[in-house]
């Protein structure tokens, strides 16, 4: 218990540990005159907990330390665990595991009814998450069923329509017969072609270049010094070479020019063939693979539509195999939460008459919603009374802050034992209560601590002994 009055640091001990898991923070937080505020966690991780956190990638040290630390600068902060940046989604869905803090104004969110049915599944989770997982898949197969018959609710007109100009776009690609490689190799030609006068005229500007007595005259003049001068014969048997190379390439130039073809009628049918393939690319496809890909999209939808009525009729019975499949699983579902939900309640209610609520009724009451979810089909909502005789209504309509404060810790005394959350901590769980009631507050947390290390910052201060 940490106890102290106003402006003793409580605040700053709590604010330290969600700034460490996570929280948003402030540039204030930074002390003045200091580069970057710095926190740190240590955890002793047991072995139940190390799995989990194994399973995560998250290795504890031999004898099960877990270090937290950020570093708040002012434009960023860096997150670790055991000296491995995290992100901060990743810092939180893991210290999940090891901590769990009961805020201020953590109670409102009983307010909301969306949170109850989550509620309920957090606590009943080895039982519920197996069907959720299950109707989760066989949900968005429903929706990808509604989704394909919603597409075929187009009348009759729009149908011949789209079929007319499918068959035109099947026609015009089969027709173009494309071929992998084509557009590369008629690229290469084109361009080759249309720029023949310029090619023969470099390559005979070379020929003439090569093709003259300077080498052979070079060659005869340094094999005559060679005679007076063995020293040069490396530059006469380099010469030698040259010669024989520019003769192959005098040849090989002259075998082109003579080669060389120019054919009108071939390149203007060369050009048409690259206009279409440069239009087909425009309106299907910029390669002939993704072409040939959609070419088969096109010929699978003109067959659903020629046989329309057929295809949507197994597309109906789908939907009622899934929907039938939908319904059972959501069902099972709703039986599990409803047989879970009268133990849930239960227990919470004798924590509450534990925490002086006198004759209170405390109940979960469901509702069929109009249409499935990825979750199931129920709405659930906590209804509470805390008078005699008096019919339980929802709690958020009822309950005051301070009632749900209390109710909110019957609702930790509860999770106790299935959650076995390591830590945690409650900020000023006594706000607007005292007397016996207090007492009794201190009692449920003592409760709690059977379980699970427990942190408690009253709002005032009083000697732990006469409340705890």
């Amino acid at each position: 218990i940490l106890t102290g009055e106003t402006g003793a640091g409580k605040s700053i001990i709590i604010g330290s540990v969600n700034l460490a898991l996570g929280q948003k923070a402030p540039k204030e937080m930074i002390r003045s005159g200091s580069d970057y505020a710095y926190v740190e966690l240590i955890f002793s991780v047991e072995e139940e907990k190390r799995e989990l956190l194994e399973r995560m990638d998250v290795y504890p040290d031999d004898d099960g330390t877990l270090i937290i630390t950020r570093k708040i600068m002012l434009t960023r902060s860096v997150s670790k665990i055991n000296d491995e940046t995290v992100t901060t989604g990743r810092l939180k869905e893991i210290t999940s595991l090891l901590i769990d803090i009961h805020g201020q104004h953590e109670h409102q969110s009983l307010l909301y009814k969306s949170k109850h049915l989550q509620i309920l599944d957090a606590y009943a989770r080895s039982q519920t998450q197996p069907l959720k997982e299950k109707i989760s898949v066989n949900y968005h197969q429903y929706q990808e069923v509604l989704k394909a018959l919603e597409e075929m609710n187009q009348d009759q007109e729009s149908r011949l329509r789209e079929a007319d100009f499918l068959r035109y776009e099947i026609e015009e690609l089969e027709n173009a017969d494309l071929k992998e490689g084509e557009e590369e190799e008629l690229t290469s030609s084109y361009r080759r072609l249309s720029h023949a006068q310029k090619i023969m005229e470099y390559l005979s500007s070379a020929y003439q270049a090569i093709d003259g007595e300077q080498i052979g005259r070079a060659l005869h003049d340094v094999t005559q010094a060679a005679e007076y001068d063995e020293t040069v014969a490396g530059i006469r048997d380099q010469l030698f070479d040259a010669e024989s190379i520019l003769s192959d390439v005098v040849r090989d130039i002259s075998g082109y020019m003579d080669q060389f073809s120019f054919d009108e009628e071939a390149f203007v049918q060369m050009e048409k063939r690259l206009d279409l393939i440069h239009n087909l690319q425009a309106k299907y496809g910029s390669t002939v693979r993704e072409i040939m890909e959609k070419l088969e999209e096109k010929r699978k939808r003109l067959d659903d539509l020629e046989h329309f009525d057929l295809i949507k009729a197994q597309k109906e019975k789908e939907r009622e195999k899934t929907e039938e499949k939908l319904e059972l699983l959501c069902t099972e579902l709703s039986k599990v939460r409803q047989s879970a939900a009268k133990i849930l309640t239960e227990k919470i209610r004798r924590g509450l008459e534990d925490l002086n609520f006198i004759d209170v009724a405390f109940e979960m009451e469901f509702r069929r919603l109009e249409q499935y979810t990825a979750s199931g089909f129920d709405e659930a909502e906590f209804m509470i009374s805390t008078n005699p005789g008096m019919p339980v209504r929802p709690l958020g309509m009822v309950a005051s802050g301070g009632e749900l404060s209390r109710i909110m810790l019957a609702l930790k005394v509860a999770f106790a034992d299935k959650e076995s959350t390591p830590s945690l901590i409650f900020d000023e769980i006594d706000t607007g209560i005292s007397g016996k009631t207090s007492q009794k507050i201190g009692m449920k947390l003592r409760e709690i601590s059977a379980y699970t290390q427990v942190f408690c910052v009253p709002q005032f201060h009083r000697h732990p002994a006469t409340v705890y």
